[in-house]
């Protein structure tokens, strides 16, 4: 199967039974799982989630990915630079970027908005989503272990703020940590998984990967912020 296929977005639909008006509500398992856009629902007509960049293949040999920045859209900002980006790219082996082609700043619509939404592979392409400008995420649920774990490992804090109201708030430098070490290199794994092709084991492959090449090589490398402290490596696969 190629990496390159063009699949069929899966559509996530959430009720809230305590909406909060002005506030985007998120749902979810884990953090990063919140990301995935492509292959778990099939059953809704198909309806692109993102700008397609056609996968140049071979034309792209000893060229460098270029880096795409759309706005953020009003109440929201990008997280991370171009230059930031290219910063942490360059530090995993040339192999492992050779394949990407695009990453994509997006934009936040209305309709993504109703999509729990950090980040997204398509193609050759990542695409990596705006937090809101205070860096504060609101849930219409508790968090599972797994996402108070994540939180945990990046520098996340959550709170509950009123009954059915939870609250994870983000600094500038957790938020940053968590998109370059976290999502994007799940991204990235994706991109490079050409084995698995089902959804779970993609999951399980993408979060193998972000925990080996991004938190785990971080902390081994002395490089880890230091609201990060020495955090014991918590792995977030599926259950099988």
């Amino acid at each position: 199967m190629s990496r390159h296929k063009q699949n069929k977005p899966k559509r996530i639909r959430n009720s809230s039974p305590h909406p909060v008006v002005g506030r985007r509500f998120r749902y979810g398992s884990s953090l990063s799982q919140r990301t995935r856009g492509m292959d778990k629902n099939q059953k809704f007509p198909f309806s692109p989630p993102e700008d397609w960049h056609e996968p140049q293949g071979e034309d792209t040999q000893g060229k460098s990915y270029r880096i795409v920045v759309q706005s953020p859209g009003p109440g929201f900002r990008h997280v991370v630079t171009p230059e930031e980006i290219r910063e942490r790219l360059a530090q995993l082996p040339e192999e492992m970027v050779a394949p990407l082609e695009v990453v994509q700043l997006s934009r936040m619509t209305r309709k993504k908005k109703s999509f729990p939404c950090y980040g997204m592979q398509w193609g050759s392409a990542l695409y990596l989503y705006p937090i809101e400008e205070g860096m504060t995420e609101y849930y219409g649920r508790p968090p599972q272990p797994a996402q108070l774990n994540e939180a945990k490992m990046y520098g996340g804090r959550w709170s509950e703020n009123a009954p059915g109201e939870w609250a994870l708030e983000w600094t500038e430098e957790a938020i940053k940590d968590f998109y370059l070490n976290n999502i994007l290199i799940h991204e990235l794994g994706h991109l490079l998984d050409d084995r698995n092709t089902s959804y779970i084991d993609r999951e399980r492959y993408a979060e193998w990967f972000a925990i080996e090449h991004g938190y785990r090589r971080v902390n081994e490398s002395g490089a880890a912020p230091a609201s990060r402290g020495k955090r014991k490596t918590v792995r977030r696969h599926h259950a099988s």
